[in-house]
């Protein structure tokens, strides 16, 4: 079994609480940070780890605090996003709602680190009941002298304030986020200038991800060099992973990084293989924005290596042959499943959660949701596929934030791995309108591998 960074106390009881969570470790990390390091020093030890952005980028957390404008004089804001909407993603979820304070016990270092005296917690506003229960944790922190003024004697003061958010997507992006927290509506800035220098109230800003920050306080009660020593290379440490759809262990799995896929998905620690003995048919490896991958690709990359959990491995070979582990909602889908179906439910989410700030995301999604919709429902033509390619090549990499992307690599990966599938939906629009998903693995048998048939 896997070591536990950040989950081996979450099944205690009553660890939502302070006293218990003091009792198994709690809080050491801020005692030893406050009285035995420097803010420099904390900084130093978080780059040491190799610690990764948690929420779906990737980006070096150390060297993303040594970024922040320490000349100015103004003041610096910490910013937890745990504005989770990323379909298929929940962990973060599950870290707050069941062990609270390890999140506030790793915003109090990170902000001691950063010299931020106000921080705050962004949080989705479906989230309302975990709100409630990252204020109680707040308050009981605050009662027993780790917030506030003069923190355990130690000089430094902090005040953390939860923020409720209204429930948009987009305020996952961290200037949209800032801009939320500031009051307005929810559109993502402009970069440059980065919140590192003008960020929340025109001051220096970090925003780091729930789990990126409850990964805080291992690595300062152990040390940074203890902490890159899990995973594998440059994705070091230990990662929370979603995962839902035709498993038959879905949850939250803590896992090194260095953990081959086949044994994620098929071991009984995990996800405990295929539910209902049906064939691993294709796999969302980081949330719905990332590329889709077959089973043969997602098992192996195109040289024939096992591939790994790992930010390298599989984004081995681009999104040609790749993906991404993004924030790490692992979706997988059956034999059965209808994967042009399933690109048109993520369509639509983009659609719907567009800000429309951006022409080509806030007019591409919607005719990519058109579009896929007279697919699935029967009214496709053969020129859909072939303008679909056109649409999602026309808003990647050209918006202000990085949702167009997200809605674009869905449906190229799709098309790109199951263009059949597509055709088959223009082929037989009946089977499609009675969404007889039972029969489309042996009709595609029949109109498109009659060779290989014939040989067998």
């Amino acid at each position: 079994m896997g070591k536990k960074l950040l989950t081996e106390h979450i099944h205690v009881p009553g660890i939502n609480s302070f006293d218990v969570y003091k009792q198994h470790g709690g809080y050491a990390s801020v005692e030893r940070a406050l009285k035995q390091m420097t803010p420099a020093e904390v900084v130093e030890e978080v780059k040491k780890s190799g610690l990764r952005g948690r929420g779906g980028a990737g980006f070096p957390t150390g060297m993303k605090w040594s970024f922040i404008d320490k000349k100015s004089g103004k003041p610096r804001y910490l910013v937890c996003n745990a504005d989770e909407s990323e379909p298929g993603t929940f962990k973060d979820r599950y870290l707050m709602e069941k062990i609270p304070h390890l999140l506030i016990e790793g915003m109090i270092v990170s902000s001691f680190a950063l010299e931020a005296h106000l921080s705050f917690i962004y949080i989705r506003g479906e989230y309302k009941w975990i709100y409630e229960l990252l204020w109680k944790a707040v308050n009981e922190a605050k009662a027993n002298g780790y917030l506030g003024h003069n923190i355990l004697g130690t000089g430094y003061h902090l005040d953390i304030v939860v923020h409720c958010g209204a429930g948009a997507y987009i305020c996952g992006e961290e200037t949209a986020l800032i801009e939320s927290l500031e009051g307005k509506r929810g559109n993502p800035r402009i970069k440059p200038p980065f919140p590192a220098i003008q960020g929340l109230y025109g001051n220096p800003t970090v925003v780091n991800n729930v789990e990126s920050i409850a990964a805080v306080p291992w690595i300062v009660n152990h040390g940074g060099e203890a902490y890159s020593k899990f995973g594998v290379g440059r994705s070091a440490g230990t990662k929370l992973i979603s995962a839902c759809g035709n498993i038959r262990k879905p949850g939250v799995y803590e896992i090194d990084l260095s953990l081959p896929v086949k044994e994620f998905l098929y071991s009984d620690e995990y996800c405990g293989g295929m539910a209902n003995g049906k064939r691993l048919k294709a796999v969302v490896a980081g949330g719905s924005s990332v590329p889709i991958l077959p089973a043969e690709l997602f098992l192996q990359t195109a040289d024939g290596k096992d591939r790994l959990m790992s930010y390298e491995s599989l984004n081995e070979g681009g999104f040609a042959s790749g993906t991404m582990l993004g924030s790490g909602g692992f979706i997988v889908y059956d034999e059965d499943a209808c994967i042009v179906r399933n690109t048109w439910n993520f369509t639509r989410f983009y659609h719907h959660e567009s800000c429309g700030q951006c022409s080509p995301c806030r007019e591409g999604t919607g005719w990519m949701e058109k579009v896929l919709h007279n697919l699935e429902s029967g009214h496709g033509t053969s020129g859909d596929i072939d303008l679909l390619w056109d649409i999602q090549r026309k808003i990647d990499g050209n918006t202000i934030c990085p949702l167009g992307d997200a809605a674009a690599w869905p449906v190229a990966s799709a098309i790109r791995h199951f263009r059949e599938e597509f055709e088959w939906h223009v082929a037989e629009p009946e089977l499609s309108q009675k969404r007889n998903y039972g029969l489309l693995n042996s009709t595609k048998e029949k109109l498109y591998h009659t060779e290989a048939t014939i040989e067998s």
